[in-house]
């Protein structure tokens, strides 16, 4: 399976080399031309001589992970974020460390050995370490270097019937949906920019967006689905099974209207589930791709995935074919003149 591969592989934001060449590998005989941008973005298209409206489709390849800061005497590694990340979630994970991928495992002070005030916080970053089984500075430097970067040592794999769960989800579902998109033909040149460095400020898309200068985008994407127990019902912002999450506004973006009534109606004129996603927390590349140049009509639309931004996520396959389905139905409906 597509997704897993991706899942799997390393690509913190800004070190996507892995993810980058993995989709290069799959997609480079199915579309007209592919590069690699200064960025590291890399961008395909399909039917480039096609006349009519360039449409661009984005997702990003990176991932949250962790970078190496410093090395102790006694070999243990310290670390910070890369992106957004739940540190309650981190104690006791495995890792991979490292251009070798060290295999490590995230440790703290025992909990029997904090005092109480320190039970009620989140542990502090400073006080968290990467253990990779060594015994002083020295050996560990054999094997480390300061910069390195650590991403979560997860496997992918099936739950049930109907859920997956792995690592980056958010946002290598939005890639494995795009490539999947390749097995049909469009009436218009289709653009496809697999971005980088998203999670640390939505740094890769603009850039490519601006070189390619679509009519029109829309963004792929993971979203969180706040569907458990200790969230009361109208906080889930999404929820697993309901079909894909559409964006009407968010800290980045306010989506285009007519993209998101098209989405909506072909959702309704097809016996497609879909939600409206119910927080307005959070950014995507579309915030950048929507302000490039003149400024570029743009719309989201996500995958809801359980504990995004940590070790593991979890979504639904179901949720996956109908978001696939939406989006080519989109496409493949698309006129000139229309969005």
């Amino acid at each position: 399976m597509l997704l897993k591969k991706l899942s799997e592989v390393s690509g913190v934001s800004s070190d996507e080399t892995e993810v980058r060449n993995l989709i290069r590998e799959t997609i480079e005989d199915k579309v007209d031309r592919l590069w690699t941008d200064v960025m590291g973005n890399l961008i395909a298209v399909k039917g480039e001589k096609k006349e009519g409206k360039k449409v661009l489709l984005s997702a990003h390849m990176d991932e949250v992970g962790l970078m190496i800061t410093g090395i102790e005497n006694n070999g243990l590694l310290n670390f910070r974020p890369v992106g957004s990340i739940d540190k309650r979630s981190l104690v006791s994970k495995p890792v991979l460390v490292g251009d070798n991928k060290i295999k490590g495992v995230i440790g703290s002070k025992a909990i029997h050995l904090q005092k109480k005030s320190e039970r009620k916080n989140p542990i502090p970053w400073s006080s968290l370490y990467i253990d990779i089984g060594t015994t002083s500075k020295k050996e560990s430097q054999k094997k480390i270097n300061l910069g390195d970067y650590a991403t979560f040592n997860t496997e992918f794999k099936k739950l049930g019937d109907n859920y997956v769960k792995g690592k980056a989800f958010d946002d290598r579902v939005g890639c494995s949906l795009m490539i999947d998109l390749l097995e049909y033909d469009y009436d218009f040149p289709l653009y496809l920019v697999f971005s980088v460095q998203e999670e640390v400020g939505l740094r890769g898309a603009g850039r490519a967006a601006y070189e390619i200068d679509p009519d029109l985008a829309l963004i792929l994407e993971s979203t969180a689905a706040s569907d458990v127990p200790e969230t009361e019902e109208y906080g889930y912002s999404t929820s697993l099974d309901d079909g894909p999450a559409l964006t009407v506004i968010d800290n980045s973006i306010i989506s285009d209207k007519e993209i998101l009534q098209s989405l909506i109606d072909i959702s309704k004129n097809n016996d497609i589930p879909y939600q409206i996603k119910r927080s307005n927390k959070g950014g995507t590349d579309a915030g950048e791709i929507s302000l490039t140049k003149e400024g570029i009509p743009s719309a989201v639309i996500s995958l809801p995935a359980r504990y995004i931004h940590s070790p593991v996520s979890l979504a639904s396959l179901k949720d996956y074919d109908n978001l696939k389905k939406l989006t080519k139905l989109y496409l493949q409906n698309f006129k000139e003149g229309e969005f």
